[in-house]
């Protein structure tokens, strides 16, 4: 057991909100006041601490992981600074106050979560995604361990059928599975060679690739334009604003930090 310091502003409670707004997520459990997951056959436990957060365990397989489930890559300091200019930035700021943006730590997880919520409610594809997990993952202690790319290439649509994905949510998600793009070897490319090649893959579109690199590679200019409940939120948040996609341009250089204090602010605060 260790701490991980985490840079202030740091709020472990609203990081760690996503893992409890849309039900449980077995791969990324939040229980007894601690967030769960498995790192290679270990169950690796996160909690508050002053400072940061406390690990067990601690070390350097369990240390990047930890980092990206608190958002520790994001500079949260010079972002706040940016939003002072910004009215509804500063009140989100103020009232989200130390919100790290929790990321997905393995690429092939990340890819088939986003392939689960396509079009559909986040209730629903936790969900579906739970189904997932209990039929392919494997349990460590409280939490499951996602299933990996060689274990789903065993299923069949059938079996994705009924756990809940629509028949070509099942052909994209076995695709990807077989698929020969080394998804690890993406973090050292530009954000635009990145989503070219996502999107070269079948059943993986813009939106999916935007969150990409939203959500796994903090990519700071990443704005996923094309969500619907991104594009509420801005539109709740600036009536004005007319194509989302270019009103992005508002937030350079912190478009991913600007996307998810929008839509958590919607969900959870008053700018």
């Amino acid at each position: 057991m260790g701490v991980l310091r985490i840079p202030e502003p740091f709020d472990f409670e609203l990081t760690t909100e996503r893992f409890r707004a849309f039900g449980p997520d077995l791969a990324n459990l939040w229980a007894d006041g601690a967030l769960h997951r498995v790192v290679r056959a270990r169950e690796l436990r996160i909690e508050a601490a002053r400072g940061g957060v406390r690990v067990e365990p601690l070390d350097a397989e369990t240390r990047p992981v930890a980092r990206k489930l608190v958002g520790a890559e994001f500079d949260l300091g010079t972002f706040y600074a940016s939003a002072r200019r910004d009215s509804v930035l500063r009140g989100l700021t103020k009232a989200l106050a130390g919100f790290r943006p929790p990321l997905g730590p393995d690429p092939f997880e990340t890819l088939v979560g986003s392939i689960t919520a396509q079009q559909v409610s986040m209730h629903a594809a936790f969900a579906i995604r739970n189904r997932l997990i209990r039929r392919f993952g494997r349990r460590v202690g409280e939490a499951y361990a996602f299933p990996t790319a060689k274990r789903l290439r065993r299923a069949t649509e059938d079996d994705l059928l009924a756990l809940g994905f629509s028949r070509r949510k099942a052909e994209y998600v076995l695709g990807l599975a077989h698929e020969p793009v080394d998804l690890a070897a993406l973090d050292g490319l530009p954000d635009d060679e990145i989503k070219a090649r996502l999107v070269s893959v079948r059943g993986l579109g813009e939106w999916t690739a935007d969150w990409f690199l939203a959500r796994h590679l903090a990519r700071p200019r990443a704005w996923p334009a094309g969500d619907l409940a991104l594009r509420k939120a801005v539109k709740a948040f600036y009536p004005e604003a007319g194509d989302v996609r270019a009103f992005g341009e508002r937030f350079e250089p912190f478009q991913n930090l600007a996307a998810h204090y929008l839509l958590t602010g919607l969900r959870l605060a008053r700018p």
